[in-house]
């Protein structure tokens, strides 16, 4: 049978118009591609446009096209449109092909006559290739509408509800004792100076409380297989020790443990735990975890003081781990962030000079619930200071750690110069090399820190020491920086140094990478399928990522990016089922050998190995037709459906039979 083609040539107004003579294009489509079965060609001013899709449809039923290109814009835009308005007449979608004659051609070639020529070129070739094409089905998956979130942070909580108050199951999986992430570590918050535990344990309650919320905290996920709309999760429930449905969160047994530890968790060093602890007051869940490393009993085998005070006998030193096994449908990341470790930058003395202290240690010493009830002190815990100084940007925007902005050392530079001048009335130095305040509010708040009389000092801190020069600085902390905008090195002499430290991403970046199936950017943030147009979807169908696992930003982005990605997945939930590109890798069983070459190249882990069958199969629902298994498949079993060889070959003689100056190949 030979095939009915149907060229169409876009003007993209002028995009292409004003570089490519069209009209010259469209009559020698129709004359010189006729052997090859065009039967019409046109062109149109805005293809897309609905006009311009109804001239395709109108063709397809009046003149019985079986192929159709359109020859336009990146197949990335709209192809999806025209494949569309392919199928509305009644023609299988994958029997349109598209030809990129705007960012292929128009945009990057300035002589008319070759541009020209070029879109005449790429027009054969998807000629050549389309009349090679088959008809493909689209697979059609259901989606189970339990929902899974990694991480108990404000972003994590914030999707977790969204989707739990539209009345989907949730899991959420946290590796901390209790939710909260690090905003229950927090003060205040920029710029309106809240109390952040006064909005979030509000929060941390309704999720611990919900009815649609399962939540499995001090626990991790192992294991991940499956694909968008069924999923399966292996979970590792760490053992508290603790009988979750006996204990009452009374505390009694945090106040017998004889046993106290540095808390360099919560607390940031700053503080004291006992070796079973509840993080914080207000912690959710209220039950306790006992610190398997710190605990007399399991050093030693003795004190056992929990257990024989326990009113409900909830202890329980036999505990082990519990493997959990969950099915949901789609998955959220929020595993937020690292701060910085200044200690790589040794010459501001970090774990050398005892005054100086990073962001969240000075959080938790300004913070009510903190060590020090909220009293600015120095290491000593008895003098105030007089004279802080504060670095902005440490680890950040430094082509030696980080070059990137943290997005949020700025404003909370502000926040803290503030909280000093309202605690202690000290002169405080903030040394910055930009003040970036892009966010509503934020810019005001800044003006209020000038009011304040806050010292601003435009220069990036060259060193921190306690060697001192003169009189004024005996006794120190010597703060040497060069200010830019009088062009002067510096010493300012103070008490204290505090570090506003940068966002990292966490240290198993790489681990949580593999095992959802994500790449991380070259600063190791987990990458977003578009930056600009959808930043909270993954090149992983059904796993969508949110907060400051994505890139660095603050609570409200945060919080912000969990509701988008919890939106997402109720748009998914609620088709009840998803279409899946039909273009996938399949395996030809007969020649399959067995090597399992494929298997392990796959990106997305869309090929599985039966041992007793010693033959590949690959899972349609994870392929995304990158083609990697088939190249490197030796005995060539495996083929790529919408991109066979054929069609491959068929497209490449198209476009050489046209530039003259290309030597033309034979097809065996």
């Amino acid at each position: 049978m030979t095939e009915k083609v149907g060229v169409y040539v876009c003007h993209c107004g002028t995009n292409i118009a004003g570089t490519v003579d069209v009209a010259d294009v469209s009559k020698w489509a129709a004359e010189q591609l006729s052997h090859q079965g065009v039967v019409v060609a046109r062109d149109y001013k805005f293809m897309c446009s609905s006009l311009g899709q109804e001239l395709i449809e109108k063709d397809i039923k009046e003149l019985g096209l079986t192929r159709v290109v359109v020859a336009s814009c990146s197949p990335h835009l709209h192809e999806p449109t025209f494949r569309n308005a392919c199928a509305r007449a009644g023609l299988n979608p994958y029997l349109f092909e598209m030809a990129n004659i705007r960012e292929q051609d128009s945009w990057v070639t300035t002589d008319k006559v070759e541009a020209t020529q070029k879109a005449k070129a790429l027009i054969a070739a998807a000629v050549g290739r389309v009349v090679h094409q088959q008809p493909l089905n689209s697979l059609f998956v259901p989606i189970d509408p339990k929902v899974l979130v990694v991480g108990g942070g404000i972003t994590g909580i914030q999707a977790a509800l969204e989707i739990a108050n539209s009345g989907q199951k949730v899991y959420m999986v946290e590796r901390e004792p209790s939710i909260g992430g690090h905003m229950a570590q927090f003060d205040k918050t920029f710029p309106t100076l809240d109390c952040s535990a006064c909005i979030l344990t509000p929060k941390m309650f309704d999720v611990g409380n919900h009815k649609n919320i399962t939540l499995l905290t001090w626990s991790e996920v192992e294991k991940v297989e499956g694909y968008i709309g069924n999923f399966t999760v292996t979970i590792r429930k760490r053992a508290r020790f603790i009988d979750q449905d006996l204990c009452t969160g009374c505390g009694v047994c945090w106040e017998k443990c004889p046993k106290k530890v540095v808390d360099d968790v919560f607390e940031a060093g700053m503080g004291k735990r006992k070796a079973v602890y509840t993080p914080f007051p207000q912690a959710v869940p209220k039950f306790p975890v006992i610190d398997h490393d710190n605990c007399t009993y399991f050093l030693k085998g003795t004190c056992k003081a929990c257990q024989k005070f326990c009113p409900t006998g909830a202890i329980n030193f036999e505990q082990q781990d519990e493997i959990i096994t969950i099915n949901v449908g789609n998955i959220i990341l929020a595993t937020g962030f690292d701060l910085f470790d200044p200690r790589r930058i040794p010459q501001y003395g970090y774990g050398r000079l005892p005054n100086v202290y990073t962001s969240l240690e000075f959080e938790r010493l300004s913070n009510a619930a903190g060590p020090t009830g909220g009293k600015i002190f120095l290491r000593d815990g008895v003098t105030v200071p007089k004279s802080v100084a504060i670095a902005h940007c440490v680890g950040s925007r430094d082509k030696n750690y980080n070059s990137y902005c943290s997005a949020i050392c700025c404003m909370q530079s502000l926040k803290f110069a503030h909280l000093v001048h309202e605690k202690t009335g000290a002169e405080v130095y903030n040394c910055y090399i930009d003040i970036r305040t892009p966010a509503k509010g934020y810019d005001e708040f800044y003006q209020r820190l000038l009011e304040e009389g806050t010292h601003f000092i435009r220069g990036k801190i060259a060193e921190i020491t306690d060697a001192a020069r003169t009189p004024e600085e005996e006794g120190k902390l010597v703060v040497q920086v060069e200010d830019t905008l009088i062009g002067k090195q510096r010493r300012v002499p103070v008490d204290m140094v505090i570090l506003s430290c940068g966002l990292e991403p966490r240290q198993d970046h790489k681990d949580t990478a593999r095992l959802f199936g994500l790449s991380c950017s070259s600063d190791g943030w987990l990458i977003e399928r578009h930056p600009k147009l959808d930043p909270v979807a993954t090149m992983t169908d059904g796993v969508f990522i949110a907060g400051a696992c994505q890139g660095p930003k603050d609570i409200p982005a945060s919080v912000a990016q969990g509701a988008a990605a919890a939106a997402r997945v109720l748009s998914i939930i609620g088709q009840g089922e998803i279409e899946i590109e039909a273009a996938t890798a399949i395996v030809d069983e007969i020649t399959c050998v067995g090597c399992t070459q494929c298997v392990s190249s796959c990106p997305y882990q869309a090929i599985e190995f039966f041992a007793d069958k010693g033959k590949a199969h690959v899972i349609e629902a994870l392929c995304k037709g990158c083609g990697t298994c088939v190249g490197t498949c030796l005995p060539k079993s495996i083929s790529l459906k919408h991109f066979t060889d054929d069609q491959i070959v068929s497209e490449m003689i198209g476009a050489m039979q046209v530039m003259k100056s290309f030597q033309i190949m034979e097809v065996a």
